[in-house]
């Protein structure tokens, strides 16, 4: 089954917490939380999101190197500017999914168009 979700003028937390909702499958009367369902989420508009200058500068999101004092932090507006909205809302996307191996097969499932 597909989902769209129409991002224009929306907040980007959201956005991404009602694609989790429904990536996780709790829309649907047969959940359960051992199966991801079989659903696709598209985010169409995705530029059109609203996105405040405080929260361009502010956010950061963190990675690590794997190297001793590898830790890299990155702005939001650093983000965007470099990869795009389309990661931004993965990333936001997959931070509201449960840390575990259901993961990666949920966040496949996701689709955003700009």
């Amino acid at each position: 089954m597909q989902y769209e979700i129409n991002a224009e003028g929306k907040k980007i937390g959201r956005v991404a917490s009602e694609a989790a909702s429904i990536l996780m499958g709790k829309n649907s009367v047969s959940f359960s939380r051992n199966k991801a369902p079989t659903v696709e989420v598209v985010i169409i508009n995705a530029s059109a999101l609203s996105i405040s200058e405080k929260k361009k500068g502010e956010k950061t999101y963190s990675r690590h190197t794997g190297y001793p004092g590898g830790i890299k932090h990155e702005k939001l507006e650093e983000m965007l500017a470099k990869k795009g909205i389309k990661e931004v809302m993965r990333k936001t996307v997959m931070g509201m999914l449960p840390k575990n191996k259901l993961r990666a097969v949920m966040i496949k499932n996701l689709k955003v168009v700009e």
